[in-house]
């Protein structure tokens, strides 16, 4: 499959002319903002700290009221729907009195719908998906920092959902424990092709995850800049040393160099 290519004209994820602004506030966080993310990309946004990133998060999952403007999920407006994404934030937020298995569970609870058998095999199925196979039994303190995420992860894919909102789901763990991650996350999207938005910081990340870049040039967001990322799938960190993988790198820090002291 083509990652970016749009399925019969349809765009997974569509932002038209949407306006939002907190209660209280006479700027905007967003204005008339529109953009894209076709079936199957892997697209990530990247701003400084406290631009406004996470509140597009918020939006697509309706827990913020939009001003104005429209926003689709799979071409339909997303209104009144339930189950259309599903959202990993930056801490991992499995319950601590529960088992993994039980936290996988949850999406399903909350649905409805399946009997008890069906969500057991669903839960031991995506716990080997991710490599956890064994863990279902185990409470959330026994998994390191990098389990934890997957686990987070496997509970996100057990929405359902095509779409997949990421915000900075790595930030918190160590750089090498980071850096597998990024590593096991892209394996598991080149072999599932969901859709994914991903918040982050860290310009390395965007690339050597995403297929595009987004960049948040000024407050309030008016739009998204736009980069291809040049270098194809199946990706190792080596791709990163590639010329043309430099030459991006470095005009988006310097891009947000400027925004920040701009």
């Amino acid at each position: 499959m083509g990652h970016g290519v749009e399925r019969d004209g349809v765009t997974m994820l569509s932002f038209q002319d949407v306006s939002f602004r907190y209660d209280g506030d006479t700027s905007y966080v967003l204005d008339a903002l529109s953009f894209h993310v076709a079936p199957g990309e892997f697209v990530s946004v990247i701003g400084p700290s406290g631009c406004g990133k996470s509140t597009i998060f918020r939006l697509v999952n309706q827990l913020l009221p939009r001003e104005s403007g429209t926003i689709c999920v799979g071409g339909l407006p997303i209104d009144g729907r339930r189950g259309y994404c599903g959202y990993m934030p930056q801490r991992d937020l499995l319950f601590p009195w529960r088992t993994v298995a039980d936290n996988l569970r949850l999406p399903m609870e909350i649905q409805g719908g399946y009997s008890r058998a069906e969500m057991q095999a669903r839960v031991e199925e995506t716990l080997r998906h991710v490599g956890l196979a064994g863990w279902g039994d185990k409470r959330p303190d026994a998994l390191s920092g990098g389990m934890r995420q997957r686990a987070a992860f496997a509970r996100t894919l057990l929405t359902g959902s095509e779409l997949l909102l990421l915000d900075e789901p790595f930030s918190a763990l160590d750089f090498l424990t980071r850096i597998t991650m990024q590593e096991w996350l892209l394996g598991q999207w080149e072999r599932d092709h969901k859709t994914v938005l991903f918040i982050t910081h860290d310009v390395e990340e965007a690339i050597f995850l995403s297929s595009r870049v987004l960049v948040v040039e000024r407050t309030p967001i008016r739009q998204l800049r736009s980069f291809d990322v040049p270098a194809p799938y199946p990706r190792t960190r080596a791709c990163l040393t590639r010329p043309d993988m430099l030459a991006l790198r470095e005009s988006l820090i310097a891009l947000l160099r400027q925004e920040v002291t701009g």
